[in-house]
């Protein structure tokens, strides 16, 4: 099973660490576009701070993370289940972990990122900024980049098991799966019940996600089908339904939450 899940928009940098080394990342054949999207982003980060802050989305109070972009080739790196933070991965708490489970989530999580296209949990990245929807100079589109690399590389890290997509919609553009994986392909969505009523909200959407990786990494051996995890969240105590889709995509479900 392979679990597909955001990154995080705020990062804890590392206070210390060997500096970024792109040749030790999980899936390597992502090497080269990975240096293309690093090299425009420093770039455009040391040449034009302003314009830097404003092709990021960066207000003005943030300008120092313009500066920490412009030093990301000599940053302090550390496991990126350090670094990505918020909601989900605080839900989550890899590093909390037993030693055993973590390793097990550890080998089922990857983390799909607009400046290295995929990294697994121990891979050692610095703190970045670099939101899915930008578009830097001279590169374009960051989902772009990665819509022409992700596939190759998503289908070696799943193998022949069941890919759970908890992406973000931003997310979601850099990879679609083909009609052949879909098969193999489940996304699920969050929706937060309150008076009758079901709505997608941030923050339930993100902590319930970060629980169920957490969930399924304690149970053990990983579901292998879709009909089997949706067994397992049942049996998790999740309100799981199924949503109708076309012949060819992958099947939906919607986790129901009334509270958190």
């Amino acid at each position: 099973m392979l679990i597909l899940l955001p990154p995080s928009e705020g990062k804890t940098p590392a206070r210390r660490g060997k500096p970024l080394d792109l040749g030790t990342l999980s899936s390597p054949a992502l090497g080269d576009a990975r240096r293309q999207v690093l090299d425009a982003l420093v770039e455009l980060c040391r040449a034009d701070p302003e314009r830097a802050r404003s092709t990021l989305g960066l207000a003005p109070g943030l300008a120092d993370l313009v500066a920490r972009n412009a030093d990301l080739p000599l940053a302090p790196t550390a496991r990126a289940d350090h670094v990505y933070s918020g909601v989900l991965y605080d839900a989550l708490d890899l590093p909390g972990l037993p030693a055993d489970t973590r390793r097990r989530a550890t080998s089922r999580v990857a983390v799909v990122s607009s400046l290295f296209g995929m990294v697994r949990p121990g891979d050692r990245i610095p703190a970045y900024r670099l939101s899915g929807d930008a578009s830097l100079p001279g590169l374009g589109p960051v989902a772009g980049v990665w819509r022409a690399h992700l596939g190759s590389a998503v289908r070696e890290a799943l193998g022949p098991g069941l890919l759970v997509d908890l992406r973000s919609t931003t997310y979601a553009a850099f990879w679609r799966p083909e009609p052949d994986l879909a098969r193999r392909v489940v996304t699920v969505r969050v929706l937060h019940e309150s008076d009758g009523r079901r709505t997608v909200v941030s923050h339930f959407n993100k902590a319930t996600k970060g629980r169920l990786v957490r969930a399924l990494a304690e149970a053990g051996a990983p579901p292998g089908s879709v009909d089997e995890l949706v067994g397992a969240l049942r049996d998790l105590k999740y309100t799981v339904e199924e949503r109708p889709v076309a012949t060819g995509r992958p099947r939906q479900l919607d986790v129901i939450v009334r509270e958190l």
